[in-house]
């Protein structure tokens, strides 16, 4: 009797380890040029048939336009903070949103900060099992002695 309850926990676990980890986002209001309001998902690449949107800028450059490009931090060169920024994608790789999930204690460096994350020009959508959809990527970062890096 222990070897066929064995044997059941055995099988049912490997059928649950091949299933596949999808998060779908739930979008409360609408926003403007989004392909499926109801198909919105945040991708984790690690899991097979994900693929995150994918930024025309890297990491460091991202970086490089924040540090250079946001005046509050010039001015203000020993601000301590954190925050982070959440983006929509859609489908065709347009930012359909871009806003502040955890905002910082300023809302001036929060409007320049999101300013440049919409500068940044077209990504390249994200995919769920080949197709394109709409996607959201979330941004963590934190800043230290006027200087942004990302957590």
């Amino acid at each position: 009797m222990k070897k066929v309850i064995f044997a059941i926990a055995i099988s049912f676990m490997s059928l649950h380890a091949s299933a596949q980890f999808v998060a779908k986002m739930e979008v409360k209001e609408p926003v403007k040029g989004i392909c499926d309001i109801n198909e919105v998902y945040s991708l984790f690449p690690m899991f097979k048939g994900q693929v995150e949107a994918v930024c025309p800028k890297s990491k460091d450059e991202i970086l490089k336009h924040l540090n250079t490009e946001v005046q509050f931090l010039k001015e203000n060169p020993k601000y301590k903070d954190k925050g982070m920024i959440g983006l929509i994608i859609n489908c065709k790789g347009e930012v359909v949103q871009c806003k502040m999930d955890n905002k910082t204690k300023s809302p001036e460096l929060d409007r320049q900060i999101e300013a440049v994350f919409n500068s940044l020009g077209a990504w390249k959508a994200g995919k769920l099992n080949g197709k394109e959809v709409d996607t959201s990527r979330l941004f963590s970062f934190k800043i230290k002695k006027g200087v942004i890096s990302f957590d």
